[in-house]
C-alpha cells in the first residue's frame, strides 16, 4: 500500500501510495482510501477513490464541519443537496464538485449500465467519522 507512511502522532513524511483495499462507507458507495490520518498520519486531509455503481443511490449524508472537493473521472452523477434536498445538479467526467460543510446531500449514479469513478478529498482526515446520515432525507427525491 505505501512506499513510506508515517504513524499517527508521528512526523509527517513524502510518501507514494496505491488505493488501498476497498470499503462500503456508511453512505453506502465503495470507497478506496490512500490519504488519510490511518495511512500517512495526515492531519486535516484526506483522498481516495470512490465508485458509485450503476443505478446506485447514496443514503443522504452531511459531513459535519468539513468540505468536500470531488473530481469525476467517469461516468455521470445526480446530487440532490440542500437542507430539504431542494436542489439538483449533473456532474460528469472532467468536472470538478464542491459541497461546503455541514450541506446535506445524496448523490447517485445517472447510469444503468456504467459506474461512475470520482477522486474525493476532503478537509477531514479521517474519511468516516465526519459522516452524519440523514435517514429522514432519505424518502425524498426516490
Amino acid at each position: 500500500m505505501t512506499e513510506t507512511a508515517a504513524k499517527p502522532n508521528r512526523e509527517p513524511v513524502c510518501t507514494v501510495l496505491r488505493s488501498s483495499t476497498p470499503f462500503i462507507g456508511k453512505q453506502g458507495f465503495s470507497y478506496a482510501p490512500a490519504i488519510s490520518s490511518e495511512t500517512v498520519g495526515s492531519r486535516s486531509i484526506h483522498m481516495q477513490i470512490v465508485t458509485i455503481p450503476p443505478g446506485a443511490r447514496a443514503k443522504a449524508h452531511r459531513h459535519e464541519a468539513h468540505e468536500t472537493a470531488i473530481y469525476v473521472l467517469t461516468g455521470e452523477s445526480g446530487m440532490h443537496y440542500g437542507e430539504k434536498l431542494e436542489h439538483h445538479m449533473v456532474a460528469r467526467a472532467g468536472d470538478f464538485v464542491y459541497i461546503p460543510a455541514n450541506m446535506p446531500h445524496l448523490p447517485y449514479n445517472l447510469s444503468d449500465t456504467e459506474p461512475c469513478t470520482a477522486v474525493i478529498s476532503r478537509t477531514d482526515p479521517n474519511e468516516q467519522e465526519s459522516v452524519v446520515l440523514m435517514p429522514e432525507l432519505d424518502r425524498i427525491n426516490a
